[in-house]
């Protein structure tokens, strides 16, 4: 559900000129080496499919409307009174060569980027959009997890193979949202939801957590960059749900071998916790001692301003995920509290670096055989690569949308606003514009989860620097 949307010239210089900016500033280069490219074409005509077949498998993909790097598939049945699920993941070894110059650059690059003048790929077109790409239609080389779920959605049993698939449709968000909303769904996509509710009940017994808060996103449609803040569609978290069941029970064949790469998030402190319940309960939505901290996040409304302020202050005590490697010895805190169990990545190998060697790992302990040397190697290296790409990732984002917002707001300066209040501290705190769904912070006297009147002082469209003054304090109640 779109929130807010504001339309910004695509050709207006101040915001291409901060665009190349950000891009130079973090070292972002769309192209490839001459070198990468000649191999991507040389390793796409030299690679082979697996002899095991999964043709007659009708998978299909859902992504991002327009999407091409497409690292999943799925295929979705009823079985008694559980489920079948087959995830194809794009399988990338033979296109890309242990130490090889695609290898190289990729090891440089650590995951795709989404600036919205154009992404930074993580591999070659060639490969991401061609040759590894789930398209429908093409004949690919994946690796195919087949989960066996009871009625709850719980997993019984768990295969992993190499084989070649065939997707059969590819489908947006969108697409699948309307299907399931109509009275006549497709029956894969009834599943989905489903599996992906049942899924999410699982997650929440466990004292899991997946915090649904409006996203602020660029992009760029036509002539016009467009800022929108929106709220994400069910799809995508039934979607995410799949994604999820299959980093966890490969962090269980990873944590059974001994060796391989998590996802780890340590719990917050209880000092954390305490004051979160505090918050809480000063904004008037106390934590029940009966609900878990997912079902309480889960149950809050991003409507109104003063869950949505708590709906941020949650967001704080997701921090400090990281990757740890390990091989003999299991990680002392292997969990990632988020999920409420341990927890990988192998299902985006397309577009972040580490999915190529965890599901090779996963890949050799499910099959019994040798991890091969060149990922034995690379574990090591993985959580440092993985760390510096991802604080990239993270001021990208942040630069891009505050460069945005900074135009959006450029000719409104001096102009009074209505905004939620999200966050406080000594000098003010961070609101959101009720009116544009815009994040900045805010000078003088706030109350936190209040209604406020602001005057914007500054919007720099090169800095990305935004500010806001009170102006007057209301008491008034969120509508």
């Amino acid at each position: 559900m779109i929130l807010s949307r504001v339309r910004l010239s695509a050709s207006d210089p101040r915001i291409l000129g901060a665009l190349k900016n950000i891009r130079t500033e973090l070292g972002l280069e769309q192209s490839f080496p001459d070198s990468v490219e000649v191999e991507a074409k040389q390793r796409i005509a030299l690679a082979k499919l697996p002899d095991n077949s999964m043709l007659d498998i009708p998978f299909f993909t859902v992504d991002p409307e327009g999407s091409m790097d497409l690292d999943q598939a799925m295929h979705l049945e009823r079985r008694g009174d559980g489920y079948l699920v087959r995830y194809a993941i794009a399988c990338l070894v033979d296109l890309v060569r242990p130490g090889g110059a695609i290898d190289v650059e990729a090891r440089n690059r650590g995951q795709t980027m989404y600036p919205p003048d154009g992404r930074v790929p993580l591999h070659p077109l060639s490969i991401s959009e061609g040759a590894a790409s789930l398209l429908p239609g093409e004949i690919r080389a994946a690796y195919v997890w087949t989960f066996q779920l009871d009625s709850a959605a719980n997993v019984t049993e768990t295969e992993l193979s190499l084989a070649k698939v065939r997707s059969v449709r590819r489908c947006s968000y969108e697409q699948v949202q309307q299907s399931i909303d109509s009275p006549n769904s497709e029956l894969a996509f009834s599943l989905l939801r489903e599996i992906g509710e049942k899924r999410k009940a699982l997650e929440i017994l466990r004292g899991g957590a997946s915090l649904e808060r409006p996203d602020q996103e660029v992009h760029q449609t036509g002539n016009s960059f467009e800022l929108v803040r929106r709220v994400p569609m069910p799809v995508e978290a039934w979607n995410a749900q799949i994604s999820l069941m299959t980093g966890m029970e490969a962090a269980k064949i990873m944590l059974k071998g001994k060796v391989g790469i998590l996802r780890a998030l340590p719990a917050p402190s209880h000092e954390s916790l305490d004051w979160f319940k505090r918050k809480a309960f000063a904004l008037g939505f106390p934590w029940p001692t009966s609900k878990t901290y997912g079902e309480f996040v889960g149950s809050l409304d991003s409507n109104d301003p003063k869950q949505l302020a708590l709906i941020h202050s949650a967001a704080s005590l997701f921090r400090g995920a990281g990757y740890v490697a390990f091989s003999g010895d299991v990680p002392k805190q292997p969990n990632q509290w988020a999920v409420a169990a341990p927890y990988t990545h192998v299902t985006a190998p397309i577009r972040r670096l580490v999915d190529r060697f965890a599901l090779e790992v996963c890949l050799s302990l499910s099959q019994g055989t040798e991890i091969s040397e060149w990922v034995q190697s690379a574990l090591p290296e993985l959580p440092k690569l993985m760390a510096i790409s991802d604080g990239i990732s993270g001021r990208l984002d942040s630069a891009v949308i505050s460069c945005f917002e900074a135009a959006a707001l450029s000719g409104r300066v001096a102009e009074s606003f209505e905004a939620s209040v999200l966050t406080v501290n000594s000098h003010g705190g961070e609101i959101v514009i009720q009116e544009l769904g815009i994040t900045a912070q805010c000078v003088g006297e706030l109350k936190l989860g209040s209604i406020v009147k602001v005057r914007l002082t500054k919007a720099d469209i090169q800095s990305g620097s935004i500010e806001f003054e009170v102006e007057n304090l209301s008491g008034a109640k969120a509508n």
